[in-house]
């Protein structure tokens, strides 16, 4: 399949993107992983305007750099930094995250998280 990140390959890696959300899934929580499929298939979709995937580059690549305003592995703190440019991403595409990305999202979410908490989706897809 092509990859659509292709031009964006400086800010964001799509691969370093699977990799990160394979190795930390469990640690970052439900929350910040669904967050993050949810900007990632959004991004996908061919009417998201270039404007908005400039955004989700932007997030996703923040996500997945090694240098964070908190580190990811201090406990408890770590991921709180992400899933909050993580939530203004969302808010800022919202209008871009329709059925078929939630659906995409929640499929993938599967992968690391069997049985999620519906709550836990819940309240980000009403934030959004």
């Amino acid at each position: 399949m092509k990859n659509p990140f292709r031009k964006y390959e400086t800010n964001f890696s799509v691969n370093q993107f699977w990799q990160k959300i394979g190795a930390y899934a469990k640690q970052a929580g439900l929350k910040t992983i669904y967050s993050a499929l949810l900007l990632f298939y959004a991004f996908r979709r061919k009417d998201t305007p270039l404007w908005a995937k400039h955004i989700v580059v932007g997030v996703l690549g923040y996500f997945i750099s090694p240098f964070d305003a908190i580190p990811d592995l201090t406990p408890f703190l770590g991921y709180t930094d992400d899933i909050g440019v993580l939530s203004f991403g969302l808010v800022a595409i919202a209008m871009y995250i329709d059925a078929g990305v939630r659906e995409n999202a929640r499929k993938k979410l599967a992968s690391w998280f069997p049985n999620p908490d519906e709550a836990i989706l819940k309240e980000v897809d009403e934030r959004i």
